[in-house]
């Protein structure tokens, strides 16, 4: 069966399971209380609470398959059955327990240095390429730490951290500038994230690119795809690793893998404005777009941290040598960017996952489109949980990390079918789905039996022959 797909964009350029209704305009920049969680009394909270309206379940949706073949429904509970299933007990806050394990962790990165600094050394190992091998050991090993430091700052950043924003910001801006993470500038992008997750024109993150998109960037019109050969294995490789390298220092610098509909921000400030170089989206600019006015001091109190900690670093490799700073910082730093792209590549990029267009999407449905997975030991002890309950996350992001498992059990019933966790394999299996993720996610259409407001809900689809095929588009000269 061949159909005329819609574009999402440009049409044909070439280039060298249902809720609370629907958003009511997809030109809306910032979301209508229907969709969007209400505030907490904080005014930088990133709540998670949505809509609560029902939705007609019968208005003709057809076929929806995602990039298994599995059939596709949209959510039909509310917001309020998903808070009201939790126990009250898992809304508390503890300051102290919070600090405790900021102390765990920075404990745990001192004993480290401490230990290999002052045993890992000639005297005591001689063999230099036994040397080598530990301090490899140790970029490793430090770089877990560091996520989990990152994992902490992320939970003030969402006020789970404690009761006082002042402790969570406060904390939070120290953890972030040791990692040379703007603390603030982050935090307001992630919180319109949140507001906006599964949303084509408005999520911040990992958001996929269309059929006509894809096709564009490799010289080809959409309708060519279906003659395109295989991507080689090593092609998907080389893009993982430039991605694990690179994504995200190319995320704040340049905003990629963020929606780039600017001109559409509500003060103006991002007309003639784009991702990439020269685009002016930056996580660092009180101008970018990102950004509303009264956002400035924030985001200039965060590049203070960045350049604090730019100077300290200054410090340590002017006296202790470059190679050593390199050796102690900033291989494990690629370390911490590492887990955490794989982390939310992962948590927002399976062949299960679906995502919206803006007439069709709530906030319950996109806070449904995030998976959970199993990182053993690393990801429940060493970061926090943050791979094992990111469902729940999405829902109640005030909720502390050490009572998510026993929200996400409570929650479980109410999701029902809806509720995603890919946990075969473990840790191994974590990893795997890397892989399998790059190959089967590469671009996003409507299922081919699609109807009504079931084209504005779209799944992975690939060239690589793996899961439902793409669908047949028909030359518009045809």
């Amino acid at each position: 069966m061949s159909t005329a797909l819609k574009a999402r964009n440009s049409p044909l350029q070439k280039a060298a399971n249902q809720d609370s209704g629907p958003s009511s305009s997809s030109n809306s920049v910032s979301a209508s209380p229907f969709d969007t969680p209400r505030q907490s009394p904080s005014s930088t909270s990133l709540s998670s609470l949505g809509s609560d309206t029902a939705l007609d379940l019968n208005n003709g949706r057809g076929t929806l398959l995602d990039t298994y073949g599995n059939e596709f429904n949209i959510p039909d509970y509310t917001i309020k059955q998903i808070r009201d299933a939790i126990p009250a007990h898992c809304f508390v806050r503890s300051g102290a327990r919070g600090l405790a394990y900021v102390a765990r962790d920075v404990a745990s990165l001192a004993a480290t240095f401490y230990i290999f600094h002052n045993y890992v050394t000639p005297e005591n190992i001689s063999p230099a390429p036994a040397r080598a091998a530990l301090w490899a050991v140790y970029t490793f090993v430090q770089g877990l730490f560091g996520t989990g430091l990152w994992v902490l700052a992320h939970e003030c950043g969402h006020q789970s951290f404690s009761p006082s924003k002042t402790l969570n910001d406060t904390v939070g801006w120290f953890c972030h500038s040791a990692l040379l993470v703007p603390y603030f500038s982050w935090k307001i992008s992630h919180g319109k994230h949140h507001k906006a997750t599964g949303h084509l024109e408005r999520d911040m993150v990992f958001v996929p690119k269309s059929r006509e998109e894809y096709a564009s960037r490799m010289g080809y019109y959409a309708h060519e795809l279906s003659e395109v050969m295989e991507e080689t294995p090593i092609a998907t490789a080389t893009h993982m690793i430039a991605q694990q390298l690179a994504g995200w220092l190319l995320y704040l610098a340049i905003n990629v893998t963020g929606h780039n509909h600017h001109e559409r921000q509500s003060e103006g400030r991002g007309k003639g404005k784009r991702n990439g170089l020269g685009g002016g989206v930056n996580h660092f600019d009180p101008s970018s777009p990102l950004y509303e006015a009264k956002d400035g001091k924030l985001i200039l109190l965060s590049d203070l941290g960045l350049a604090i900690m730019a100077g300290i670093l200054f410090m340590i490799g002017k006296n202790f040598g470059w190679t050593n700073l390199a050796v102690w910082y900033f291989i494990p730093y690629l370390w911490v960017n590492h887990w955490l792209v794989a982390i939310t590549f992962l948590q927002h990029t399976d062949p299960s996952l679906p995502h919206y267009e803006a007439h069709t999407w709530t906030f319950a449905r996109g806070a449904a489109a995030t998976i959970d997975r199993e990182f053993g030991f690393i990801g429940r002890s060493l970061l926090h949980g943050i791979v094992e309950t990111h469902v729940l996350h999405h829902y109640v992001s005030t909720i502390p990390f050490y009572h998510a498992d026993e929200a996400t059990e409570a929650i479980k019933p109410i999701m029902g079918k809806h509720y995603r966790a890919d946990v075969e394999g473990g840790s191994l299996g974590f990893l795997k789905s890397m892989w399998k993720s790059a190959r089967m996610c590469q671009w996003i259409e409507p299922s081919e039996g699609a109807e009504g407001e079931g084209k504005g809900v779209l799944f992975f689809r690939n060239r690589n022959g793996l899961g439902v095929p793409p669908q047949n588009v028909v030359s518009p000269k045809a």
